[in-house]
């Protein structure tokens, strides 16, 4: 099946105005923010937009030809190949990117990153930086679940004002994946009025839901109708917390976790391969973890959550591949900081993290089982074609 890349090769020479924006595109956008642009792209109010081709010429000299870009542990590998096609390609080559803001706090455990492109079509884009390798990312990430607004959200709707006002004739489209999904839909809820009514759509790629008494608000209810979820067959991270009933489910050829990447999301000419529902396991993994999220109390989850990252930072790990690189040092010093907790504590990072292992493990051995009943069934068919062919 193919994917984000093969739909780069398929119609990459179709402009805008020949093939209107799609879902497609929102995805490729969204991935778009995890480049680094910094000294490249303008901040909001800084400078002149500068093409996507050209940005991604100047991004490519700073790695001597040929080497593998490393984008970290969790950020897909295949974005540098994507920014190539893209910068080659009529549809995408020519369109201008510009207020680039890649901000990071590790003390505070905040990170927030996001760019403004302008499409083409009398419109913009702005594309939400998800989780990405950094432990400050995460830790906002785990916070969506304990607290009513954490920093990245405040700095996406600041982002989203921003922009309008230097943009002012523009058309909006806002997107992320991950927790830039979140982002997105946080920031269309709770921009100014004024801004939401020139908002085209929202898309949250994978992204987590949020608390119950935010979809209810007049402010979400104002835009609900121009929100589009899209989750993959196994979605945990998408389906955490509530969520916007409306949402589509898309094919992957990831078992797990992994679907999590939307460069294993399977695309049929402009538009992702869909499905019917969600997978069993993923549903009870989704249930099983609400369960529980809603167990704790608001001071409970904040207790975890800090006790966490306390021990994921202890080893002095500022990214998963600072975690990965030196993982004996980082395992040594994680030990010592989980033997300094209380029990209680503890005990809920220990059950936490089997819940995250038998919720992965359930859904590979559904995958598993899923690919050997396509196959058969496959054979089924060739044997039936076959005997046809015979009589």
């Amino acid at each position: 099946m193919a994917n984000l890349l093969d739909y780069l090769d398929w119609r990459g020479d179709l402009t805008l105005e020949q093939s209107p924006f799609n879902e497609v595109d929102n995805l490729i956008l969204a991935e778009l923010s995890f480049v680094d642009f910094k000294d490249i792209v303008p901040g909001p109010g800084k400078g002149d937009s500068v093409t996507l081709r050209d940005a991604a010429e100047r991004f490519f000299a700073r790695f001597p030809e040929g080497e593998k870009i490393d984008m970290g542990v969790l950020v897909p590998g295949a974005i540098p190949d994507m920014l190539r096609k893209m910068a080659d390609s009529r549809r995408f080559g020519d369109m201008k990117l510009n207020c680039f803001v890649d901000w990071l706090d590790v003390g505070k455990g905040e990170q927030f990153a996001a760019l403004a492109v302008e499409t083409g079509d009398r419109a913009l884009y702005l594309s939400f930086r998800g989780t990405d390798d950094t432990l400050a990312g995460w830790k906002e990430d785990f916070e969506l679940a304990c607290m009513p607004e954490v920093p990245a959200q405040k700095k996406a709707t600041e982002y989203v004002t921003a922009v309008a006002k230097q943009f002012p004739r523009k058309k909006i489209r806002l997107g992320g994946h991950s927790k830039g999904g979140n982002l997105a839909v946080y920031s269309g809820v709770f921009c100014p009025e004024s801004i939401q009514k020139r908002i085209i759509a929202v898309w949250s790629n994978d992204g987590p839901g949020f608390h119950t008494d935010l979809l209810d608000l007049p402010e979400h209810q104002r835009i609900a109708e121009r929100i589009y979820s899209i989750v993959p067959k196994s979605s945990v991270v998408g389906m955490l917390l509530e969520h916007e009933e409306d949402y589509a489910v898309v094919d992957s050829d990831q078992l797990g976790f992994l679907q999590h990447d939307g460069f294993s999301w399977q695309v049929l000419g402009d538009h992702f391969v869909t499905l019917r529902q969600m997978s069993r396991q993923a549903h009870l993994s989704d249930q099983e973890l609400r369960k529980w999220v809603h167990g704790l109390s608001v001071e409970q989850r904040e207790t975890f959550v800090s006790a966490l990252f306390d021990v994921l930072t202890a080893s002095g790990a500022v990214t998963l591949t600072d975690l990965k690189d030196d993982s004996f040092k980082a395992v040594g010093a994680m030990v010592k900081a989980m033997k300094d907790l209380d029990k209680e504590t503890r005990d809920g990072l220990w059950e936490f993290l089997a819940i995250l292992f038998k919720s992965n493990l359930r859904m590979v051995l559904e995958g598993i089982q899923e690919e050997t009943e396509k196959k058969r069934s496959g054979k089924r068919r060739l044997a039936i074609k076959k005997k046809e062919k015979e009589a």
